[in-house]
């Protein structure tokens, strides 16, 4: 019998998904729970595990194609249950009565998003071009049982060109328009290297620069070559991080009224103390920097200052105060933007903050970041110096109350001990939702903060 899998709801009210791969191709034969392909939603790349066990019989998105939750992805052949087996006269071998419909039951799917994939018709595959070799067949509607034949290895690229989000991303910067490619990865697949050895080395010093096609972000075709002459207008659709990102932003500073304060401290002492720190055999298995003192000091100063850890909730006409600190940490990931949280760092020592800070980096950047890994956050830090930048004023993350920017650690002559030095000199940006903290309260937060920094020690005075 014919299964179909839906797109299921993957959590935090998201409505579509971009297909980013397919492991599987139509006539696979898949175990449950195996995994068959990957989904981009507006926050994270996630996997997704048969629902069946089964042999995929038509694949209905391509790569690249965004999908709506509960559209039909893939559909499956799987084995008939006990008491669908053989009929007799049209009468089946049970002594169950027929009536021309599929009893409803739950069928496993991805674990505590509760999709229902159900369907007793045979699905047929779309009309489709495919280009190989400078040839085009076009493949007519079918029955799921003739689609189910596997594709001939020259049928390599479909009508929609199938690419991962950084190989489009890398595409678009070029100006270039992937449905010139013939992709040379697994089934058609384009790849990095089919885009940059389209318009060569641009690290050539000499030679003519070759016209190649290029798109202006309408669907036509312009020109793009190796000496930068690059389409006037690039247009990029709004969708996934991105889309998100701007939705919370806007919910964000038209919510939330915004106060920035700046403190420039001498950090030099916390320098020295994450040096000493870095030559001890205890730290050897992580990586300590400033982000990692800063983490220890937001979590200390929220002890202190408790409505920086605070959300308003106007349902209920309520200020929620957490007794726990799920700390996000801005990611800038080939995605974009994300901000996953530490669950509870207000556990976590140095150690501990170093081992999180370092896995929850790794993950973002290999675009693994779960969706749950991204919700409840409850403040955030922002760590705009490692782009050389000194401070800003950082949004809210959409129901957080404060956010904590960390600006470039300079060599800059400083007062000190009644005279002048260099010295190491960082300064440090808090926005505060003012619905849920005073002046007072974000300014001593700050000092706080930044006394911690500058000197360690004083986490012993502050505690």
């Amino acid at each position: 019998m014919i299964q179909e899998f839906k797109l299921p709801d993957l959590g935090e009210g998201l409505t579509e998904s971009e297909i980013v791969s397919w492991h599987v191709a139509v006539g696979d034969t898949v175990e449950l729970n195996q995994a068959i392909g990957e989904v981009e939603t507006a926050k994270a790349v996630v996997e997704l595990p048969s629902p069946f066990a089964g042999t995929v019989t038509a694949i209905a998105h391509e790569p690249g194609t965004v999908v709506e939750v509960g559209e039909v992805i893939i559909t499956f052949e799987v084995d008939a249950p006990a008491g669908t087996g053989p009929r007799r006269n049209g009468t089946p071998a049970s002594s169950q009565p027929v009536t021309g419909e599929e009893p409803q039951k739950r069928v496993p799917t991805l674990v505590g998003y509760g999709a229902d994939p159900e369907s007793s018709k045979r699905p047929a595959r779309r009309a489709r071009s495919f280009a190989a070799s400078g040839s085009t067949t076009t493949a007519t509607t079918v029955p799921a049982a003739e689609a189910a034949a596997p594709l001939a290895s020259a049928r390599v690229q479909a009508d929609r060109p199938r690419s991962t989000p950084p190989v489009r991303k890398l595409a678009r910067d070029l100006g270039i328009d992937l449905a010139v490619l013939v992709g040379s990865g697994d089934r058609g697949l384009i790849t990095r290297g089919d885009v940059t050895a389209l318009v060569g080395d641009p690290t050539r010093e000499s030679g003519a620069a070759a016209e190649v096609p290029a798109s202006n972000g309408e669907g036509r075709t312009g020109s793009w070559n190796a000496a930068g002459n690059a389409a006037r207008e690039v247009r990029t659709p709004i969708k996934g991080v991105r889309k998100f990102t701007a939705a919370a932003m806007v919910q964000s500073a038209f919510t939330a009224p915004h106060v920035t304060e700046f403190l420039t401290v001498d950090v030099t002492a916390g320098m020295d103390f994450l040096a000493r720190l870095r030559a001890s055999r205890e730290f050897a298995d992580v990586k300590l920097t400033p982000l990692t003192l800063a983490a220890r000091a937001v979590c200390l100063g929220i002890a202190r200052q408790p409505s920086l850890n605070s959300r308003w909730d106007g349902g209920a006409n309520e200020i929620v105060t957490m007794n726990y600190v799920n700390l996000g940490i801005a990611a800038a990931t080939p995605r974009g933007l994300v901000v996953p949280n530490i669950k509870d760092a207000q556990q976590l020592g140095m150690h501990g903050t170093a081992a999180a800070l370092g896995e929850l980096s790794s993950t973002a950047r290999s675009g693994k970041t779960q969706p749950a890994d991204l919700a409840g956050g409850t403040f955030s830090i922002t760590n705009i110096g490692v782009f050389g930048i000194d401070a800003g004023t950082p949004i809210l993350n959409p129901g957080e109350a404060g956010i904590l920017a960390l600006g470039a650690v300079r060599n800059t002559p400083w007062e000190y001990q009644g005279g002048i030095a260099l010295r190491q000199i960082m300064t440090l940006s808090l926005s505060f939702d003012h619905r849920l903290v005073d002046g007072e309260q974000g300014s001593r937060f700050l000092a706080d903060v930044g006394a911690i920094i500058s000197d360690p020690a004083m986490a012993l005075a502050l505690s």
